[in-house]
């Protein structure tokens, strides 16, 4: 088995270039840091090009085949983004999706300009939790596969698809033919009221600027959560959470 005990080894630098989203496009790559998030690309079928193991642990990496590289925690401080060095840490393919299966999944979620990586992660592990089908990002939205996010989704990256839509042109053909609700402060209508159809796009702007007029015209609904007045709004990874929850378990 390979070992590399030195931060100056060229696959150490290439793999830490990948802490940069400039790397992680130009090479379709990502990092996994964490027995979790290896578990789950691994159980997801996600292509994992190599793992960086501390040779305590290597025992417990049995159910990966692939190649497995010996190191210490110097080197995995190194490739890491988190505080504490993790006792691995990948590199993996990034998974892409086209954007015209989406036209046939019925419960999505849509995210214009959302840019905190915590909240999109989140947004992730429960929309995989609750079973949407679907989540669109679009606009200006962050890096899916930066390490912040893909920590915060806590293996549920892979388990629904996701894709970047930049073009309005290309929203408006894929769900011009369903249901379109635009999730907004001052909506007359409460979740508590609101019954979503078969196929339907639910749309959630960012915490700072909320959903631009494009897509607020392009709704042909809208809706609120309902809350105590002394509550001015929600974090947007709860609210989506809630909603999501809503549309998929409503009787």
């Amino acid at each position: 088995m390979e070992e590399i005990k030195s931060v100056n080894n060229q696959l150490v630098k290439d793999t830490l270039k990948l802490q940069q989203k400039k790397f992680r496009d130009a090479e379709n790559k990502f990092l996994l840091e964490g027995y979790k998030a290896v578990e789950e690309a691994v159980l997801a079928g996600i292509e994992i090009d190599y793992l960086f193991v501390n040779s305590l642990n290597i025992d417990k990496y049995s159910f990966y085949n692939g190649r497995k590289i010996l190191t210490d925690e110097i080197v995995l401080k190194k490739i890491s983004t988190t505080d504490t060095a993790p006792e691995v840490v990948g590199v993996a393919v990034q998974k892409t999706y086209n954007p015209k299966i989406f036209k046939n999944l019925k419960k999505i979620i849509l995210l214009e300009g959302i840019k905190d990586l915590g909240n999109l992660g989140t947004i992730l592990r429960s929309a995989a939790a609750f079973g949407v089908d679907g989540v669109i990002l679009y606009g200006n939205c962050a890096d899916i596969y930066n390490p912040k996010c893909v920590r915060a989704s806590v293996g549920n990256l892979w388990k629904i698809p996701f894709v970047y839509i930049k073009e309005f042109g290309l929203l408006e053909n894929l769900f011009s033919d369903r249901q379109r609700t635009a999730t907004l402060p001052r909506s007359d209508k409460y979740l508590k009221d609101y019954k979503s159809e078969d196929k339907t796009l639910i749309m959630f702007g960012s915490e700072a600027d909320g959903l631009s007029d494009e897509l607020i015209n392009f709704a042909t609904d809208d809706v609120k959560i309902e809350m105590a007045d002394s509550v001015e709004s929600l974090n947007l990874a709860v609210s989506c959470s809630v909603v999501a929850y809503h549309i998929m378990f409503e009787k």
